[in-house]
Formats: structure tokens, sequence, C-alpha cells
């Protein structure tokens, strides 16, 4: 992404380490409905801390004095570059290798036998990928469970943060990333090869069933599916309810029939109106 430069009204911090900038109740309400509007993120009361120290972090990035001139910045600023980073900011990208294992283990228990037994194309999308574990996780279990098989299988992974794209692209990670792996699936990385890198990195089979892309769920979807299952985990726990009523709803028409859809184990689909039919705790069958 390039790089974002402050406006030159603004001259730069004279200390980085300086206290955190205030922020107002009415500069709170103004990120608050900016973040709902852009990408459906809910900042309820009570979240004024949060968004305060994480923000100040932008604003030393891009040497601004305090959030007035940030919510002018982000007004005037055209190329749109700055709204990913307010995103990125204010969730929180926490993710890991078989994240969830019950959810994996339904899948290789589930819908890879039964798509390998019709012989059908396999098409899995992680929404919200974040640095790629959980698609690569997706990529590994389908090359370990299909025996090579099957070569029609592609998995989209989509995030709204730039940043985080990339790491996924470069698909390499600190060793300790992998020591908790399922037995049988450190095959799957190779070292990376520079001096003391202490890095291992997905190895190109498995990186070669993902494509990565840069999606606002807010946005329109410039795909139809159908997917066979549809995997947003710890996401919608930022929307509120009609926003999480709206993605459902969008989920349920770009899912095949017999598609499964996962959510977090700490998310519930309570109160919101669908078709989907509980299969198991976070996950719903189409």
């Amino acid at each position: 992404m390039p790089s974002l430069l402050a406006p030159s009204v603004v001259g730069p911090l004279t200390d980085a380490t300086s206290a955190l900038p205030q922020l107002r109740a009415s500069q709170f309400r103004a990120i608050q409905a900016l973040a709902h509007r852009i990408s459906g993120i809910h900042l309820p009361a009570g979240k004024e801390g949060l968004v305060r120290s994480r923000l100040a972090r932008r604003l030393r990035r891009l040497g601004l004095r305090d959030f007035d001139t940030y919510l002018k910045f982000l007004r005037t600023d055209t190329s749109g570059n700055e709204i990913p980073h307010l995103i990125e900011a204010l969730t929180t990208n926490k993710t890991s290798f078989f994240r969830e294992p019950r959810h994996f283990q339904y899948l290789a228990d589930h819908v890879l036998p039964d798509a390998l037994a019709e012989g059908r194309p396999l098409r899995f999308w992680s929404a919200g990928c974040s640095s790629g574990e959980e698609a690569y996780s997706l990529a590994m279990l389908v090359q370990r469970h299909s025996l090579g098989r099957r070569t029609d299988v592609r998995i989209l992974a989509t995030d709204i943060a730039a940043g985080m794209l990339d790491r996924a692209r470069r698909g390499e990670y600190d060793e300790k990333h992998i020591e908790r792996l399922p037995d049988g699936y450190r095959q799957y990385f190779e070292p990376v090869r520079r001096r003391q890198s202490g890095h291992v990195a997905v190895r190109a089979p498995v990186r070669e069933l993902v494509r990565f892309a840069r999606l606002n769920l807010m946005a329109e979807w410039p795909m139809r599916g159908p997917f066979d299952a549809i995997l947003c985990r710890n996401v919608m726990i930022y929307f509120d309810k009609p926003t999480q009523q709206l993605l459902v709803e969008r989920f349920e028409g770009v899912l095949r029939p017999g598609g499964h859809l996962f959510v977090g184990h700490s998310e519930s689909l309570s109160g919101v109106k669908h078709s989907l039919r509980f299969v198991q705790p976070a996950v719903y069958r189409r």
C-alpha cells in the first residue's frame, strides 16, 4: 500500500512517547459512525479507551497531533488508503492454525467426504482471513484428506486489512506458530532459507490452493459462489444485530444447497433470522 502523508498543515509530533491525545465524546461518536458506515463495525459505549489507545498509534505514524486532525484527514483522504488502517486498528487480528479444531474435524468427517464422493468441485471461503492461518489450515486439510484424488479445489480468503493480506500472501510464520499443529501437518511447511530467520513457509502445493483478495464484507461481493463452506469466525462479534442479519442473509445466498456456515464459538446466530439448520455449536447448514 502506498505510504500515507499527513496533511501539510500538521507538524510532526515533538515527542512520540508523549501522553495519548484526548478523545472527546464527539470525536468518539464520529469514529463510531464512520466505522459502522464503512465496515459494519459496532463500537458500543465503553470502548472509548480502546479506540483512543489503538488509534493513537495511527496518529503517531501519520504525525498528527489530535483526533480532530485525524478525522479531517479521513474526510479528505480521497485515496481511501487510511480506512483499512482504521479498521485494522479497531479489530483484533488474533488467529492460529487449526483454531477451534472441532470445525476442522467436522470438515474432514463430513464436508470433504461428501464432495469427494460426488466428484464435484470444492469451494471454500475464509471471510475475514487475517494473516492467513485459517485459509492455509483449510488447504492443508484438503491436501491431507483428498489423497491426491482431486485438483479442482479453490479457497478464497478475504480481509479488509491490506497489511494482513500482505502477511498472508507471504505465507511465512514464526516457528512458534506451528508448535501445536495436529500430528502430520508439519510436512506442509519448510524452513525459510534466511540466516537466523527462525521462520517457516507454507509449501507451494498448499499455497496454490488459496487466493487472497481484499474485500469489505459490507460492500458488493464480486463472487457469486456457490461455496461448500464459508468460515466467518470471530468476525461478527464486531457487528450489531442488524448488520449480522444482513451478512447471514448474504452468506445464505452464496452457499450451495447443503453448504455450511461456520461462525466462532464465541458467536451465535441467536436473534438472527435465517433458514440455516443448526448442526453443532457454531456450525450451520443450508
